[in-house]
């Protein structure tokens, strides 16, 4: 049996968190924090295009719930789908182990910085013409996250 996302995340806290806190102590927080966006960025994007390929599907509502299916498994999230169609996948988190987990670490600033971030390098791996706006997060107080994934076929981001 594999691990799950949220199992992944938690582990990964262990070292990555004293790790992060090290760097922003030697470098400052932006430095620190934008060196780790940039190679955590690189990364998730490898993971998006190598989930894109894989899930050869040319529905973004489908591809992306399958997705996000993954993220909740282990009752990680709690989510509403707003809309599903072959070119949009919408849906507001409405709770958020990961946030809990980080929260109850008093990082919630670095679970924005070593989770949240990843859904947009995520989804710039989908391809040039899959962009994803989120206009606030549980991660940073707010009562849930707004993901909407939309296809624009111009390719603009």
């Amino acid at each position: 049996m594999s691990v799950s996302v949220i199992e992944q995340a938690k582990i990964q806290a262990q070292v990555l968190v004293p790790l992060v806190k090290a760097l922003q102590a030697e470098l400052g927080e932006a430095r620190a924090n934008a060196l780790v966006r940039a190679a955590l960025g690189d990364l998730y994007r490898r993971f998006g295009e190598e989930f894109w390929k894989a899930k050869d599907e040319a529905n973004l509502g489908e591809a992306v719930g399958s997705a996000f299916k993954t993220y909740a498994r282990d009752d990680a999230l709690a989510y509403d789908v707003i809309e599903q169609t072959g070119d949009i996948f919408a849906f507001d988190v409405t709770r958020c182990a990961y946030a809990e987990f980080y929260k109850a670490l008093g990082e919630p600033d670095l679970g924005f910085l070593l989770v949240c971030t990843a859904d947009f390098a995520t989804a710039e791996g989908f391809g040039p013409d899959v962009a994803l706006t989120r206009t606030q997060t549980i991660m940073q107080g707010a009562p849930h996250c707004d993901f909407r994934y939309r296809r624009d076929p111009g390719g603009s981001r």
